[in-house]
């Protein structure tokens, strides 16, 4: 198995179950990393998969039983390492993301036949945009594709708050924190491992070859839910303060745009398919308990607490405007 992209929040945990179930996997990457290292067993390519004479010159003679790539948001970036892995690959694993599909869409739980559109965000734009020339290279050249569509899916390094660090430390010193909306919406959050564990099944996997899944946590909140489970694991009861996803996107387009395109929107999906092959996947660290996990991340090390000051500014301004 090859993994482009080895050492992300979502990355990170497939290429170690890989491992663990005994797969051999190779891992290409710009260079090491100390927060999500790649466990012993790997082997380990460096270079820029962004130059399609560098990858080519990598995978040589090489072939790959499957190739996960997590690196590929522009349709624009698939030419070269479709040319570098011809021939030499069983199976292409698209990463995309569950922001493709229908925003807001008409009827939940969503499913892989939801439609994908979205005409908030252009990352998600982009995302089907990589979609639609994969599916069509599968029809009429027959390339071996899967795409996998994850939500918001986290490890102990994420806060799924915008701001990071910044909103914890706002709720450890007492000051407000904004939550889009009314804070009612339901949100998917998915530990990176529960996600590897619907993902490794699918590598190599004939079954999978021309199909779309998505691999989601079944443990749903809303965002009032998730502020005090992060508030809770921080020793803190958080103020909320309320402000709508239109007025955040005034006061700042990209917030606005990653809110407006995914998070504004209820979202529950139905992992009935991914489960068809993965019959172990399920839900096992629920967001608590992920919340604890991430707190205690930042607590063991101050360097990690780091507060943007100009987004702690940003929140102030709201704060005062709307509470």
């Amino acid at each position: 198995m090859l993994f482009i992209g080895g050492t992300g929040i979502i990355s990170s945990a497939c290429v170690a179950l890989a491992v663990e179930r005994g797969l051999e996997v190779t891992v290409l990457n710009r260079g090491r990393t100390a927060i999500r290292p790649t466990p012993p067993g790997v082997r380990e390519w460096h270079g820029d998969v962004a130059d399609g004479d560098a990858l080519g010159r990598l995978i040589g003679t090489e072939t790959f039983d499957a190739v996960a790539d997590f690196t590929v948001f522009h349709p624009d970036q698939l030419g070269n390492r479709l040319a570098a892995l011809d021939g030499r690959l069983g199976q292409y694993v698209f990463i995309s993301s569950a922001s493709a599909y229908q925003t807001p869409p008409n009827r939940l739980p969503v499913t892989e036949s939801t439609p994908l559109r979205n005409p908030y965000w252009e990352y998600s734009r982009n995302k089907i945009a990589v979609e639609d020339a994969l599916i069509q290279a599968y029809r009429s050249d027959g390339l071996p594709v899967t795409i996998v569509r994850p939500s918001h899916t986290y490890d102990r390094t994420s806060i799924p708050l915008h701001g990071g660090w910044t909103v914890l430390a706002r709720m450890r010193a007492g000051r407000p924190i904004v939550v889009h909306g009314d804070g009612t919406s339901l949100w998917t959050l998915t530990h990176h491992t529960d996600f590897a564990r619907g993902f490794v099944p699918l590598l190599g996997n004939p079954l999978a070859i021309g199909e779309a899944f998505h691999i989601t946590s079944d443990d749903v909140l809303c965002w009032n839910q998730i502020a005090e489970a992060l508030g809770d694991a921080a020793g803190v009861r958080p103020a909320l303060v309320h402000v709508t996803s239109d007025a955040i996107a005034a006061d700042d387009a990209a917030w606005g745009a990653s809110l407006l395109g995914d998070k504004t929107h209820s979202m529950i999906f139905d992992n009935s398919k991914v489960r068809s092959l993965a019959p172990d996947f399920g839900t096992t660290i629920r967001y608590p308990e992920g919340a604890r996990e991430t707190v205690a991340w930042y607590d063991a090390d101050p360097a990690r607490q780091v507060v943007d000051a100009e987004h702690d500014a940003q929140l102030d301004r709201l704060v005062a405007r709307f509470g």
